[in-house]
């Protein structure tokens, strides 16, 4: 029997949910994949990074029509045009997000990882919120050459985008109770208790002894 699992953490923009992550990757000794999960998609799939970063956690839209163009030699002489779309890159991260899952224990940052892996059973699908406040003061720290006007802004695009992705392959609700395991705001305990609280109830979900 596999006893590998995997915790799968969505997050709004600002709410500390990589640095939740990265604390519970070093409590059960696991990796966590966020950006690098582009590098191993584009490895495995043999394209190149810069097309999964353009289309990093960004739907399609209406038509699936997101298109991103190259050109490769023709046997003898000549070039022709290839195509890819964003679905068929999200085909290949998804692929790369099973493959990960089943060689080891980990953490997946987004990118409808949860949705993938829907019928692993060793799955703990979590969702991190904080206080608008709390957000801002975060991203205010990342990004100080911002003023307020223009975090708040960020903020709003950036969770809009998260949840058209989420919404557009999972056609599940980004964010609502009743998509996830777990729902926490990390305004109320802090980051460090949040992850304390989160361990528990994966150790407990999944029957892991401490």
């Amino acid at each position: 029997m596999n006893e590998h699992f995997v915790i799968n953490i969505g997050r709004q923009l600002g709410s500390g949910g990589k640095s939740i992550a990265k604390i519970l990757s070093e409590k059960f000794h696991i990796s966590f994949y966020d950006k690098e999960l582009l590098d191993i998609a584009a490895k495995e799939s043999g394209f190149g990074k810069e097309f999964f970063e353009k289309a990093d956690e960004t739907a399609s839209n209406h038509r699936g029509s997101n298109y991103f163009g190259f050109r490769l030699p023709l046997i003898g002489n000549g070039m022709y045009d290839c195509y890819l779309t964003n679905d068929s890159l999200f085909s290949f991260q998804s692929e790369a997000i099973r493959h990960i899952a089943e060689k080891e224990s980990c953490i997946f940052i987004g990118r409808c990882a949860d949705y993938v892996l829907r019928e692993n059973p060793r799955c703990v699908n979590i969702f991190i919120s904080a206080d608008e406040k709390d957000c801002m003061e975060r991203l205010k720290t990342r990004y100080p050459e911002m003023n307020e006007s223009q975090i708040q802004n960020l903020m709003e695009k950036g969770n809009k985008k998260r949840a058209s992705f989420y919404n557009y392959y999972s056609n599940r609700e980004w964010g609502s109770a009743e998509t996830y395991h777990l729902c926490i705001n990390s305004s109320v305990l802090g980051l460090e208790k949040t992850a304390d609280f989160c361990e528990e109830f994966i150790r407990e979900k999944l029957g892991i002894q401490s």
